[in-house]
């Protein structure tokens, strides 16, 4: 299923189709389009803690355009003040017949197709390519002058370059239930335990 759906992104990615071009949602899911900092900040919150494959990665380099397919933590879905990403998360008080957390999932995920275009050159660090099983955490995105840095958990990093990049996302199929909320202390602590190798690797 998710194998179709990443199909159906690249086709749309490489031209044989219609990616993403603005804000909105649909019945489930969001689609939204970056091109300045601010943007980038709304991209970076709503990736917070997606899980990617490094088989998932594409750099289409004859199109300047870089794909990747995501399951990502919605966010959006459940974020009353107290459950936003890096806030903690406050005990609800308990009455008899309330259902218990473990009986009830509280979040969902949901894949997401991303595109970034006007990418000239793509840098990876603290992972190969050839390591197509290896699923990465995304800690943030952030936008600078000369292009894009996605940093991920393990001190590893995938650095787009170019000074214009727009970059579309989209939520693809249906959600699931899930009764994990991502927690940042542990998944920065097994970040550091699983290390990476600190090389820098380019493509262009």
């Amino acid at each position: 299923m998710v194998a179709r759906r990443l199909i159906s992104w690249l086709r749309a990615a490489t031209g044989r189709g219609t990616p993403p071009a603005r804000r909105g949602a649909g019945r489930h899911g969001l689609k939204l389009r970056a091109r300045d900092g601010e943007d980038y900040a709304v991209v970076s919150s709503v990736l917070q803690d997606a899980l990617v494959a490094v088989g998932q990665m594409t750099w289409l380099a004859d199109d300047k355009r870089f794909v990747m397919v995501a399951n990502r933590f919605r966010w959006e879905q459940r974020a009353p003040a107290g459950d936003l990403p890096d806030a903690p998360r406050q005990p609800e008080p308990q009455r008899p017949g309330d259902a218990r957390f473990e009986d009830a999932p509280l979040y969902e995920r949901i894949h997401c197709g991303l595109t970034f275009d006007r990418v000239k050159g793509v840098q990876y660090r603290g992972f190969s390519k050839a390591d197509t099983e290896r699923i990465l955490e995304v800690l943030a995105l952030v936008r600078d002058a000369k292009g894009i840095t996605v940093t991920f958990a393990g001190d590893a990093a995938l650095r787009l370059q170019g000074p214009r990049i727009v970059c579309h996302l989209e939520d693809l199929g249906e959600p699931w239930p899930t009764r994990w909320r991502p927690s940042h202390t542990e998944a920065l602590s097994a970040g550091k335990a699983a290390g990476g190798d600190g090389s820098e690797r380019n493509e262009a």
